[in-house]
């Protein structure tokens, strides 16, 4: 992983929903004018891109309904490069989620309307994961996909015992959304997923939601982050299943507006902390999804440990300034952040 150049020459697979975002101009409120901008994101979808503009050829596996939603989900994901040939076509509708951006000390908001979406009502004889996988080097789920039906945990299983028959590298993030099922649910599903998991990816929150793993000394509503406590929320992760890696997100939220932000990363044989960014958030939705692929490309591209993580933090944060879901940064700019120049001057 991260230094067979053979397999990292292979493609990214990423599964699954997209949805259509409604999100009031700026700062406004539901409501507040009469206008809504339009535009798509979803967990693995957002990490799809960001590889894609890394330069990786990254495909995006979903299902979409037929028409000019669907279609123009599709034209989103092709304009930043995103291979969408493995995406099929049915169902009545897609998701749609609604979000009112935060300021101050006034929280964020965001509304699901994904039940019967198209994504949700696939079968297991849907996809064939193993043509998927032919040639294919990496792939990457998220916690939100089995939540979205009872089939889905038997689909993700079936993909990830291909995975494993085809020698591709599984990443996880966690991403526990009590919106979708409960914590004794997620508990059980995700219990049997991260066997197959070789790079786990979580938050302060989602392994203490999904599996009882809770860092102390940390109050997340305060925004107070003990940072050694998360060595042993990493170490008990691994030894419980075994994954070569996990990394995971630390942020310290003084409000909706203004965030620290860093990630850690440990390998089994060290624990690796990024520099901590002070954020003054744009668009914090993604934030999580940029800092999986921006450790995934990494990995694929055998940066060492303390430099993956490096490079995961600051795609990240460059996604705090950018409106959407979608991180439209590339390399260079990461890598710029990354030699400490984050002042944000004007370039000519």
């Amino acid at each position: 992983m991260g230094n067979n150049k053979d397999t990292d020459k292979k493609k990214i697979i990423t599964f699954g929903e997209i949805m259509l975002r409604l999100a009031p101009i700026g700062y406004y409120r539901f409501f507040q004018n009469d206008q809504m901008q339009a535009t798509f994101g979803g967990g693995e979808a957002n990490v799809a891109v960001s590889l894609a503009n890394f330069g990786e050829d990254a495909a995006f596996v979903t299902k979409l309904p037929e028409g000019p939603i669907g279609d123009g989900a599709i034209a989103a994901l092709r304009y930043h490069g995103v291979d969408t040939s493995l995406i099929i076509r049915g169902g009545n509708r897609i998701g749609i989620y609604f979000l009112e951006k935060g300021a101050s000390q006034r929280s964020s908001l965001c509304i699901y309307d994904r039940a019967h979406s198209a994504i949700s009502e696939v079968e297991l004889s849907d996809y064939d994961w193993d043509e998927i996988f032919s040639s294919a080097g990496w792939f990457h789920f998220t916690g939100i996909t089995p939540a979205l039906s009872e089939r889905l945990p038997d689909i993700l299983l079936k993909a990830l015992d291909s995975a494993r028959a085809h020698g591709v590298t599984v990443s996880c993030d966690l991403n526990y959304r009590s919106s979708l099922w409960s914590r004794e649910r997620a508990g059980e599903v995700m219990e049997k997923l991260c066997r197959y998991v070789d790079v786990l990816i979580a938050n302060e929150e989602d392994a203490k939601d999904v599996f009882g793993i809770e860092a102390e000394h940390t109050d997340v509503s305060s925004g107070r982050l003990d940072r050694n406590a998360y060595k042993a929320v990493a170490t008990e992760l691994m030894d419980r299943f075994g994954m070569r890696m996990v990394a995971i997100t630390l942020r310290s939220s003084r409000s909706a507006s203004d965030n620290d932000w860093a990630g850690m990363l440990y390998d089994g044989d060290g624990y690796y902390f990024s520099r901590e960014y002070h954020l003054h958030i744009v668009d914090r939705v993604g934030g999580g999804d940029s800092f999986g692929a921006g450790l995934i490309y990494a990995l694929r591209q055998g940066m060492d440990p303390q430099d993956t993580v490096e490079f995961a933090a600051a795609a990240s944060a460059l996604k705090h300034s950018i409106e959407g879901d979608f991180n439209r940064v590339s390399v260079p700019e990461v890598e710029k952040l990354m030699r400490g120049d984050g002042s944000g001057r004007v370039r000519r």
